[in-house]
């Protein structure tokens, strides 16, 4: 339990460069007092006192703004960066290296009384405003980006954006040693490229459209440069006509 809480400190460090001293981490940062907060409520959980655990993650809840049911299960390292209006449901879990950001969801899309919210694997980074809904996996190293709406897995070093959430990038995975090592931390989750997949066929479909329109524009006007036929032009035209109608 202690050694869990010295690197709950410690990771505020690597994450966050307005961190200045291991005081200030202890008395200011509310996400780390959630986090242990929760260690002692999910402590009481464990050992089916109920509503003690509940009793507890509420005090926190009220102190923070963080809301982390006692019955989820939260791994090392994980830092919650500001933290006000996160919530955590009960059967969520939390794998070590995690990083999320204010406001972040991760709740329950059924009244099952299983498995009914989501898993992150270790070293997701979920950005401001996120809500993961369900029992989704985030796979290992996968970043969500701020304001996602995510209700379906996203594969391993991913990066999902948008409302639904559509993946955006995946880092190659073709050595080895890419399988083992997590990616490079990106704070709330900024990835190479961000834009909504869907903005960007939307995107090609208004470049087609105004080529289109070009085009139609230019047959109109070569249409109006056309001169209009003249009388002879009518006359000679009725008299071909009236020509091949006899010939018949």
């Amino acid at each position: 339990m202690f050694k869990k809480i010295r690197e709950d400190i410690a990771i505020v460090f690597e994450r966050d460069p307005a961190a200045r001293s291991t005081v200030e981490v202890l008395t200011t940062y509310p996400g780390v007092h959630a986090v242990l907060i929760h260690r002692v409520a999910h402590a009481f959980w464990g050992i089916k006192l109920y509503w003690l655990g509940r009793f507890i993650s509420h005090i926190g809840r009220l102190f923070t703004g963080i809301e982390i049911h006692p019955g989820a299960t939260i791994g090392r390292r994980v830092f919650i960066d500001h933290g006000m209006g996160v919530v955590i449901g009960e059967t969520a879990i939390i794998e070590d290296d995690c990083t999320l950001y204010h406001g972040v969801t991760l709740g329950g899309t059924s009244w099952n009384k299983g498995k009914r919210h989501p898993t992150l694997k270790q070293g997701v980074v979920v950005g401001a405003g996120a809500k993961i809904l369900g029992p989704i996996t985030i796979g290992r190293g996968a970043k969500i980006g701020s304001n996602a709406v995510v209700v379906k897995d996203v594969p391993a070093k991913a990066t999902a954006v948008g409302i639904p959430a559509r993946i955006v990038e995946e880092e190659g995975q073709t050595k080895q040693k890419s399988a083992v090592q997590l990616p490079a931390f990106n704070a709330y989750a900024v990835g190479r490229d961000e834009t909504d997949p869907m903005y960007k066929h939307l995107d090609q479909l208004m470049i087609a459209i105004k080529k289109q329109n070009q085009t139609i524009e230019r047959l109109e006007g070569q249409i109006k440069s056309l001169k209009p036929p003249t009388n002879e032009d009518l006359k000679l035209a009725k008299a071909f006509s009236h020509k091949k109608k006899a010939s018949k």
